[in-house]
């Protein structure tokens, strides 16, 4: 749709309708995250070769659907196709939280729903600006094919057991669920997490 500043705001489902819509927004991030990781190592490489430091690019997505007011906005000097709406704006929310759940992807319920087959774990139920309910938030680690894996299974029984014994306030629970997640989040980058 646009640039704001260092951001890009993307939409699906509109003018024409997209099936999977969902899906599609979410292989969009994922492929995003892999040519992050792909500048990255070309990044290294150059820094190796001048004998210089490398500093890693980052990025944080905040993907949601729903229903929004989508067309032609502006005026007659300036008009614009763009969408606006609550949804855009839980949005532009969940990519903020990408930093403090140290994630490149945070996603919302109402895309979660449209993407349950790819390899999806509950992260949080979060209060944001503008909003009077929380909203339970969700990261993707892989796609459908990912989430057959045997290793995100376990991963997400373990995150899974986790996340009840945090809510219910049982601590101890809680980080010997963190400690047998650990082995599998390393392979999904989710060590900080």
């Amino acid at each position: 749709d646009k640039y704001i500043g260092d951001c890009i705001m993307a939409f699906w489902n509109a003018p024409l309708d997209v099936t999977g819509h969902h899906a599609a927004a979410c292989r969009a991030a994922l492929q995003m995250r892999a040519g992050m990781k792909a500048l990255n190592a070309q990044l290294e490489g150059e820094a190796k070769a001048a004998q210089r430091p490398q500093v890693p690019l980052a990025s944080g997505i905040g993907l949601n659907s729903g229903e929004v007011c989508v067309g032609n906005m502006g005026s007659d000097q300036k008009l614009n196709y763009s969408v606006l709406g609550d949804a855009v704006n839980l949005a532009s929310r969940l990519e903020g939280q990408s930093k403090t759940y140290h994630l490149d992807l945070v996603i919302g319920e109402t895309t979660y729903e449209g993407v349950r087959d790819f390899a999806c774990i509950e992260l949080d139920l979060i209060k944001v600006k503008g909003k009077n309910e929380p909203v339970r938030i969700f990261t993707i680690v892989g796609d459908d094919a990912e989430a057959k894996s045997e290793r995100f299974r376990r991963l997400r029984a373990n995150h899974e057991r986790m996340l009840a014994a945090y809510r219910a306030q049982d601590i101890a629970g809680a980080r010997a669920g963190i400690a047998a997640c650990m082995e599998d989040a390393e392979a999904y980058a989710l060590a900080r997490l």
